[in-house]
C-alpha cells in the first residue's frame, strides 16, 4: 500500500492485558498444546507477536479462522508456508464447522509425539490439555463453541471478555481452556494496524473510519478489481483506459448506492459504512489481505 497512514500511533494495551499476560504465563505449565487463531485474511496482522515468546517450547497449531472470508488461494500459501516453518495449520469456518475435525486429529497427533514422557511417569490415560489463544475479534469463542459442539465460551469482541480459566471437555481424551483476547502493547507497523482496522479489530475510534475505507478501497482496486466491478456495477478505467484515482471510485460507488447529501455531494460516513461493511461480511466475495513475506 503506498504511503498509507504514517502518522498512525495507536496504544491499545489496557491494564487488565498485563495481568492476563501473567496468568497465561502461569497457566501454560498445566498445557500440552497452544492453538493460536488467526485471521485467514490477515495471518501476519492478527498474530500477536507476544505469543511466540509467552509459549516457548510448547507444540503450537494454527488456526487460519474466518476461511470462508479468505481467498482460498492465498489460505493454502499460507498452509504451506506454516508447514516449512515446521508448524501444523489448518483451515477452518467454525460457523460451520469445517476443518474442526481435522484440528481434533491434529491436536491428536501433535500429543503422540510427546505422550511418551507421559508414559513413562506412570500418567496412563492423561487428557490432552489444550490452550486457545488468539487476539480479539478472530473467532475464537465461535471456534470453541464449534470444536465443543455447544456453546460454551461467552461471545465477544472486546478484549477480557472471555471468562478465564475456563476448561471445557471437547472429546474424552481433550481438554480445551479459553483465555482473553490478548492484545499487545504498541503497533510498531503501520500497515498491519490499518489491515486490522480493515477486518475490523481496530474501530473507529483509533482510526477514522473513512480513512480506513479508503485505504481499504485502495488495496481492492489494486488487488480485486474484479470483486469491485462486480459488486457495485462500476468501472475502474477511464476512457483512455488509465486507472481512475481511488477518489474518483470512492466517489462512484457513493453515487451508484445513494451515498449523497443534499446538492449531490458525497457521504462520506454512508459510503465508508459501505465499503468496510460490504468487505467484512463477505459479500465483496473471498479476499485475503495478506500473502506470506
Amino acid at each position: 500500500m503506498a504511503n498509507q497512514q504514517n502518522s498512525i500511533n495507536i496504544n491499545w494495551y489496557p491494564g487488565h492485558m498485563a495481568k492476563t499476560k501473567k496468568q497465561i504465563i502461569e497457566d501454560l505449565k498445566l498445557i500440552d498444546i497452544v492453538i493460536e487463531i488467526l485471521d485467514a485474511r490477515v495471518p501476519l496482522a492478527s498474530q500477536n507477536p507476544d505469543i511466540e515468546d509467552v509459549i516457548k517450547n510448547k507444540k503450537k497449531i494454527i488456526v487460519l479462522n474466518k476461511a470462508d472470508l479468505a481467498d482460498a488461494n492465498s489460505t493454502n500459501k499460507w498452509i504451506e508456508y506454516y508447514n516449512k516453518e515446521g508448524i501444523k495449520a489448518i483451515a477452518v469456518e467454525s460457523n460451520t464447522s469445517k476443518g474442526i475435525k481435522d484440528v481434533i486429529e491434529t491436536i491428536k497427533e501433535e500429543y503422540s509425539e510427546i505422550k511418551e514422557k507421559f508414559i513413562q511417569k506412570g500418567r496412563i490415560g492423561k487428557s490432552i490439555r489444550v490452550m486457545v489463544v488468539g487476539i480479539p475479534n478472530v473467532g475464537k469463542s465461535t471456534f470453541i463453541n464449534s470444536i465443543a459442539k455447544r456453546n460454551t465460551a461467552k461471545v465477544g469482541n472486546k478484549p477480557g471478555v472471555t471468562k478465564q480459566k475456563q476448561w471445557i471437555k471437547v472429546t474424552n481424551e481433550i481438554e480445551l481452556m479459553d483465555t482473553p483476547g490478548m492484545l499487545w502493547p504498541k503497533f510498531e507497523d503501520n500497515e498491519l494496524a490499518m489491515h486490522l482496522a480493515f477486518v475490523g479489530t481496530i474501530g473507529d475510534t483509533a482510526i477514522d473510519k473513512e480513512e480506513i475505507a479508503y485505504y481499504l478501497l485502495d488495496f481492492l482496486i489494486n488487488n480485486y478489481p474484479q470483486r469491485l466491478i462486480e459488486r457495485f456495477n462500476i468501472e475502474l478505467n477511464k476512457d483512455n483506459n488509465n486507472q481512475k484515482e481511488t477518489i474518483e471510485v470512492l466517489e462512484e460507488i457513493a453515487r451508484k448506492r445513494g451515498a449523497l447529501i443534499s446538492g449531490g455531494n458525497i457521504n462520506m460516513q454512508k459510503v465508508s459504512d459501505l465499503i468496510l461493511n460490504d468487505f467484512q461480511s463477505g459479500k465483496m466475495g473471498r479476499i485475503t489481505i495478506e500473502l506470506p513475506r
